[in-house]
């Protein structure tokens, strides 16, 4: 699998080393089509790993609409502490190496806003 920064600038390895809570991950997923029930069955097993870790609230996996294999990716943590004591886990890296080469992964870190008659934080 590839990697590919959202924000070039502030990649997600700059992001980790900021605490902040609780933080979200996004993570957009390209592929082929030919790999989609491989990225399906190695993301899964992903995502049971990450439940298990400290400080993991929640994640939800979404498909764009249409023809195109496109995944969305959003996981809440606790802190960034949490999700980077998870993301650098030996284990959990070893694990990226099972995703099939046509996939590329482009995540980064958000926290929620608070915007006026809108959201809350």
């Amino acid at each position: 699998m590839h990697i590919h920064p959202l924000d070039p600038a502030f990649p997600i390895e700059r992001q980790v080393a900021i605490d902040a809570s609780p933080v979200v991950l996004v993570n957009v997923f390209t592929l082929e089509t030919a790999d989609e029930q491989t990225f399906l069955k190695v993301w899964q097993d992903d995502a049971e790993f990450m439940k298990r870790q400290p400080g993991f609230i929640s994640t939800q996996l979404h498909r764009a609409v249409g023809e195109s294999p496109t995944y969305l990716n959003y996981a809440v943590w606790e802190t960034t502490a949490h999700f980077r004591a998870a993301f650098t886990n030996p284990e959990f890296r070893a694990k990226v190496s099972a995703y099939p080469s046509s996939a590329t992964a482009t995540p980064h870190l958000f926290q929620k806003i608070a915007v006026p008659g809108i959201c809350v934080a």
